[in-house]
C-alpha cells in the first residue's frame, strides 16, 4: 500500500514535469510535521538544490502577515472594523468614483460612502492595482512606485486617484492592503518594517523573513523562473529591484521574503489559535473573526469570478471555505489562506491545528491553483 508520504512525493514531483524548477511543501498538525519535502532546484544554472533555507519572494502571501499585523492593532482598541479609513489617513476624506454615464461618458462623483478599515481588510474599498481594465487601474498604472518614499506616500497618491466603485459594493484585488499597511504605521508610530519585525518576527524567530535581502544570505535566494511555450525556463529578473537594499517601499501587499519553517511558523501560530510556544499573539476569537467569509452577494461574486475558488468566500485578507460541496474539497470549512503570484500558498485549518505551506518561484502560471488544490486534496488524505 503506498504511504502518504509518498503520494506527496509523487505529486510534488510531478509538478517539475511542466512546472517550477523547484518546490516545497510543509505539513503540520497539532505540532507534529506530517510531512516535509523539497524537490528540485532554487538555481538551474548552478544546479543548487530546494533547501530548507532557501527563501523564496512571498508576492501576495505577504497580505496574511499584513492583515494579521493590524489585527494585532485592533486587538489593542486602536480603531474599530466600521472606522472610516480618513478618521486615520485624512487624505481619504473626500474620495471620488470613476462612473460611466448611459452614452458611456466616463466623470467623476463623490462616493456614497467612506471606505472603512474593513473595506482594506475586505479587498471593497474601490482601489485597484495597475492594469487596463478601468480608468483608476490606468491611472494607478501612471505611479512611479520606485519614486514613492514610503507607504504613507503611496497612500496619499492612491487617495488622488478616484474609485473604481463605491466602498462596500464590490470585491476588487488591487492595493487595498498596502493602504492598510500605512494605517499600520499610523497607529503604531513605527516604520511597517519595524512593527512587522517587533511583532510578529520576533517572536516568531523568524529571522529569514524581511523585505530587503541582506548580502550574505542572498546566495540563498530561489531563482524566479518564466515557463517559455517549449517549456524552457528562463530566469525572471522582474521583480529583482524590490529586494534590494536601496528601495524604498515595504509593501504590505507582495514585499516579504521567508523561507518555507520561517513562514511555517507563522501559519502554526495561526492554526494553534494565536499561541506559539507558550507566547500568546493573537487572539482566538480574532482569528475566527479572520477566517469568516465577510462578502455578501455582489462582491461574493466578484471574488468567485476571479479564480478557480469555487466553495470560498473571503475573510480578513484570507479566502475562507464555506460550501465544501460547492467547491469539491475535503478539506473543513472554515480552512482558510492565500497564495502569491509565483506559486507560494498557504492554508490554515484550525479545526485540526493543521497547517500547510507550499512554496515554488514560477511566473506567470496559469496552473498553480490547480496544484495548490491539489496538494490540498492529498493532505486531507492524510488525516484519519
Amino acid at each position: 500500500m503506498t504511504s502518504r508520504n509518498d503520494v506527496l512525493d509523487s505529486l510534488l514531483r510531478s509538478f517539475l514535469k511542466e512546472g517550477p524548477a523547484g518546490c516545497a511543501l510543509s505539513v503540520v498538525r497539532r505540532g507534529e510535521t506530517l510531512y516535509e519535502g523539497y524537490f528540485g532546484y532554487a538555481d538551474l544554472a548552478e544546479k543548487r538544490p530546494i533547501e530548507p533555507d532557501t527563501i523564496y519572494r512571498l508576492f501576495s502571501l505577504s497580505k496574511v502577515v499584513t492583515c494579521t499585523a493590524a489585527l494585532l492593532l485592533y486587538e489593542k482598541g486602536l480603531y474599530l472594523m466600521t472606522d472610516p479609513l480618513y478618521e486615520y489617513l485624512p487624505e481619504f476624506r473626500n474620495v471620488l468614483v470613476h462612473r460611466q454615464g448611459v452614452d458611456g461618458t466616463l466623470y467623476t462623483s463623490p462616493a456614497v460612502s467612506p471606505i472603512r478599515i474593513n473595506d482594506l481588510f475586505t479587498m471593497t474599498s474601490g482601489l485597484t492595482m495597475h492594469g487596463n481594465r478601468n480608468e483608476t487601474e490606468r491611472q494607478v498604472s501612471k505611479l512611479s512606485l520606485k519614486d514613492i518614499p514610503n507607504l504613507r506616500t503611496m497612500a496619499k497618491r492612491l487617495a488622488d486617484i478616484p474609485l473604481a466603485f463605491d466602498p462596500g459594493t464590490r470585491w476588487n484585488y488591487g492595493f487595498s492592503h498596502d493602504v492598510l499597511g500605512a494605517l499600520i504605521e499610523v497607529l503604531s508610530g513605527k516604520s511597517f518594517g519595524e512593527f512587522l519585525n517587533e511583532e510578529l518576527f520576533e517572536p516568531l524567530s523568524m529571522r529569514d523573513t524581511f523585505f530587503r535581502i541582506p548580502e550574505n544570505k542572498k546566495e540563498r535566494m530561489s531563482m524566479l523562473y518564466s515557463r517559455a511555450e517549449d517549456n524552457a525556463l528562463t530566469p525572471n529578473m522582474d521583480s529583482e529591484i524590490y529586494y534590494e537594499p536601496d528601495w524604498k517601499i515595504e509593501f504590505g501587499g507582495h514585499g516579504l521574503l521567508s523561507t518555507l519553517h520561517d513562514y511555517g511558523r507563522f501559519t502554526q501560530m495561526l492554526s494553534r489559535g494565536g499561541e506559539w510556544n507558550g507566547n500568546r499573539l493573537l487572539g482566538r476569537k480574532t482569528i475566527e473573526l479572520m477566517a469568516t467569509n465577510h462578502l455578501n452577494r455582489q462582491p461574493l461574486g466578484d471574488f468567485e469570478a476571479v479564480g478557480t475558488w469555487s466553495g470560498y468566500g473571503y475573510g480578513l485578507g484570507v479566502r475562507v471555505m464555506i460550501d465544501r460541496a460547492k467547491g469539491g474539497s475535503n478539506s473543513t470549512v472554515g480552512e482558510f489562506g492565500w497564495g502569491g503570484a509565483a506559486g507560494t500558498w498557504m492554508a490554515v485549518d484550525p479545526k485540526e491545528e493543521l497547517s500547510i505551506v507550499y512554496m515554488h518561484q514560477l511566473m506567470p502560471s496559469e496552473y498553480d491553483e490547480i496544484r495548490q488544490h491539489k496538494v490540498r486534496a492529498a493532505v486531507y488524505g492524510m488525516i484519519e
